[in-house]
């Protein structure tokens, strides 16, 4: 399996891309709906620029060794939001990878909140070749099954531990 490692810097700007290309496109949507937790980075700052709501599903799939292996969809309860859900929303995740993530989700959500959702498009950074589904927005597309390093994976191998070594104590000061 070929992989890619993603810098911080790379990463804010395929999420720039991704903003630009949802506005370019036209369309009026008036909820950010993002999954947690590959889309949680992305619906932040999208929901920034373009001063959109945001509410958070938390979903899950992978697990195992290095959170590699992928097993059975699992839904939180309920979607997590301060405002009422909108009625057009961007459904936004890091990458489709199997595709399985965003098939099962679109119904959930309007089978969860048929009186308010009337539209849902979906937005994600990578889209890979082997996917069942594919996204309404999207910036890159890869034609193989590369694994994808994202910035923030230090912290998921990372122990408080160590962390808390790399920074002297000053609770007394």
């Amino acid at each position: 399996m070929s992989e890619i490692f993603v810098s911080w810097s790379e990463y804010h700007q395929l999420i720039e891309k991704l903003a630009v290309q949802v506005y370019r496109s036209g369309w009026e949507f008036n909820q950010i709906i993002c999954l947690s937790r590959g889309g949680l980075r992305v619906g932040d700052v999208l929901s920034r620029l373009f001063r959109k709501p945001l509410a958070v599903l938390a979903t899950s799939s992978y697990g195992g060794e290095g959170d590699r292996i992928r097993g059975k969809l699992t839904f939180a309860r309920h979607v997590t939001t301060t405002t009422a859900i909108g009625s057009h929303v961007l459904l936004v995740d890091d990458l489709l990878d199997s595709g399985v993530t965003l098939k099962e989700t679109v119904p959930w959500l309007q089978e969860n909140y048929p009186e308010q959702i009337k539209e849902i498009r979906t937005a994600v950074l990578w889209h890979k070749a082997h996917s069942i589904l594919k996204a309404d927005y999207c910036v890159e597309f890869l034609a193989d099954d590369p694994w994808i390093h994202q910035p923030f994976e230090p912290y998921e191998f990372m122990e408080m531990a160590e962390l808390a070594a790399k920074f002297p104590d000053q609770s007394n000061q």
